[in-house]
């Protein structure tokens, strides 16, 4: 079974990545995500990931320098550089320091997962399933690469990071781009309100996790963004038209 570590000074990101892909099928037995330099320098040895997704600038560390401190110290994994900077001497660094490949954040599903094939396979010697066919985006049902560039980069961002707080004008922002604009932008191309794909995208993450597990209905409202549970049941209902543990019963009975 392959581990991997997940460093990020960011703790939505941490789970957000961590919800990306389905480690499982990968051959992934177990993750682990540190927010510190010195969390990871305390557990690397128990930990002893064969895959490292190393976030470039770690609090007031940076990534590449603590890839270079574990190297002097003869501990050797595969490290991956995520990164929000399009900086061409972060590149040069992370590369510089044994980084097999630099991601641009928010870090895409399909992109993440030809990474970690392309390092199990080559680098583990390891062996996978095909690739999946691709997949559209599970509330638009459009496929992604039908998808506008910026659109692509909004619903990225949103599966990344819908269990934390995300918003129109935070994404807005980080594009220096007007919100009322790009609001008007995602309804044109899409034929919904950013705010009800947001809700939905919840909401489908939510129903996917009372089916298929069985965590509490409240860690999972949490887990996918809602603080007020009278208000997340009242949306399931509303778009399901079934409560949530009702949902789960269901799935149970077809299971």
């Amino acid at each position: 079974m392959v581990t991997v570590l997940i460093v990020d000074d960011e703790p939505n990101v941490l789970e957000g990545v961590k919800r990306l892909l389905d480690w499982e099928k990968l051959g992934v037995g177990r993750i682990w995500t540190a927010k510190t330099s010195l969390e990871v320098m305390s557990h690397i040895i128990d930990w002893n990931p064969d895959i490292c997704l190393v976030d470039v600038r770690i609090g007031n560390d940076m990534g590449y320098e603590l890839i270079e401190c574990l190297s002097g110290l003869g501990i050797h994994s595969n490290y991956i550089m995520m990164s929000g900077y399009d900086d061409f001497h972060y590149v040069r660094e992370a590369l510089r320091c044994g980084a097999l490949d630099y991601l641009l954040k928010p870090v895409g599903a399909e992109e993440l997962e030809a990474c970690i094939r392309k390092v199990i396979m080559e680098q583990l010697h390891g062996t996978l399933p095909e690739a999946e066919q691709k997949n559209g985006d599970p509330i638009l049902k459009i496929e992604y690469e039908a998808m506008s560039p910026l659109i692509h980069k909004i619903v990225l961002m949103v599966a990344a990071e819908y269990g934390g707080h995300i918003s129109l004008k935070i994404i807005a922002d980080k594009f220096r781009m007007n919100s009322t604009y790009l609001g008007q932008i995602f309804i044109k191309e899409t034929g919904m309100k950013f705010s009800e794909y947001l809700m939905c995208y919840r909401l489908c993450m939510a129903r996917e996790q009372i089916v298929n597990s069985d965590e509490k209905i409240a860690v999972i409202a949490a887990s996918v963004g809602y603080t007020n549970m009278n208000y997340f049941y009242q949306q399931f209902n509303q778009y399901y038209h079934t409560t949530p543990s009702e949902m789960r019963i269901r799935g149970s009975e077809r299971n």
